[in-house]
């Protein structure tokens, strides 16, 4: 006999059988379909790739006007903070509560960076919290090894190489059923195709009004929309690429999360990532002296005005701990093997 399946969510299947379970009953991933992998491959690997190609002829040929750069600028900007503060550390980690409008526009804004609804990104990340660098992690760059061949292997793969060749991705009733019995996110979810449309009209419309001519509206779409787009996916997937094999780790994780400066400033505060993997429920990611994290910066200047609450602020007492913790089994190590 075959193996058992059942529908999901989002129609795939669920694996009836070697898939880890919690109390729920529920399986942690679903199985694929052949199309919709192919739908990943194209939307989510290839064309940001041609994008990027398409860029530098286009940088070469007549560059990026002030008014694209502008327009480019504030998307990116907007598409980034959506998915820091809205789609990681609000919906996926619950590092903070807010009002109503702000919880709407933030989801919003991580809409735009055209990454998936947001149950499912916070599904799939939530699993990758669980079994980080681990056998079940959806996206590490281990998986093949950790040294020459075997690590580009595993960084491609952490990189992008998942989104498409992976057979089975987290299931949502699993992972989040606080988000799917959200009336917001269910509509949000329902409603992501617009969003999608919306990421790319916008910079169009914008464009086209600030120069009041069509070449303005399509020279625009292509810089602050599809330019844009294929950036914030690269940036923001370098935290599961680079973020995981290179950097410094001065906390004790139990999996390869490491700080890098380059990555935390261009993801606006997302490249701090040691922390993150040592307490994922916290606001501010980059806590040690001179980590810049203006994702947190901005969390707290919604607290401030009265918009967010109940924050999540490092506990001084807990990070100083942590830090000693890692400086003694340095200098355990040091003892047991003093060369």
């Amino acid at each position: 006999m075959g193996r058992p399946v059942v529908l999901t969510d989002h129609g795939g299947t669920v694996n009836a059988s070697p898939t880890p379970r919690s109390g729920s009953g529920t399986a942690e991933t679903v199985t694929l379909t052949t199309g919709r992998r192919a739908a990943y491959l194209v939307v989510l690997v290839v064309i940001p790739i041609l994008l990027l190609l398409l860029a530098v002829p286009a940088v070469w040929g007549w560059g990026i006007g002030p008014r694209d750069l502008v327009i480019a600028v504030v998307m990116y900007l907007v598409s980034i903070f959506g998915i820091a503060i809205g789609y990681h550390r609000l919906f996926t980690h619950r590092a903070f509560r807010c009002r109503r409008p702000l919880r709407i526009a933030l989801m919003l804004a991580g809409g735009m960076a055209v990454e998936g609804p947001v149950s499912l990104w916070a599904a799939e990340h939530r699993r990758h919290h669980k079994y980080a660098d681990r056998e079940g992690d959806p996206h590490s760059p281990w998986r093949h090894g950790d040294d020459g061949w075997a690590l580009l292997r595993g960084m491609a793969h952490a990189h992008v190489g998942w989104l498409c060749t992976a057979r089975l991705r987290s299931s949502r009733r699993h992972w989040v059923p606080d988000l799917l019995a959200d009336p917001d996110v269910r509509r949000f979810d329902a409603a992501y195709p617009a969003v999608v449309v919306l990421s790319f009209a916008l910079p169009a419309a914008a464009g086209g009004l600030w120069s009041m001519s069509w070449e303005g509206a399509w020279s625009a779409l292509f810089w602050g929309g599809l330019v844009r787009y294929a950036v914030v996916h690269h940036v923001t997937w370098s935290v599961n690429s680079i973020a995981h094999t290179f950097g410094e780790r001065p906390f004790l994780t139990r999996d390869r999360s490491s700080n890098v400066w380059w990555v935390a400033m261009l993801t606006l505060g997302e490249g701090w990532h040691n922390w993150h993997h040592v307490e994922p429920a916290c606001a501010r990611h980059g806590v040690l002296k001179g980590q810049l994290d203006p994702s947190a910066r901005l969390i707290r200047w919604f607290e401030r005005a009265g918009w967010a609450y109940a924050v999540r602020w490092p506990d001084p007492a807990r990070l100083n701990a942590r830090l000693n913790a890692r400086l003694n089994a340095h200098l355990d190590a040091r003892r047991a093997d003093p060369r």
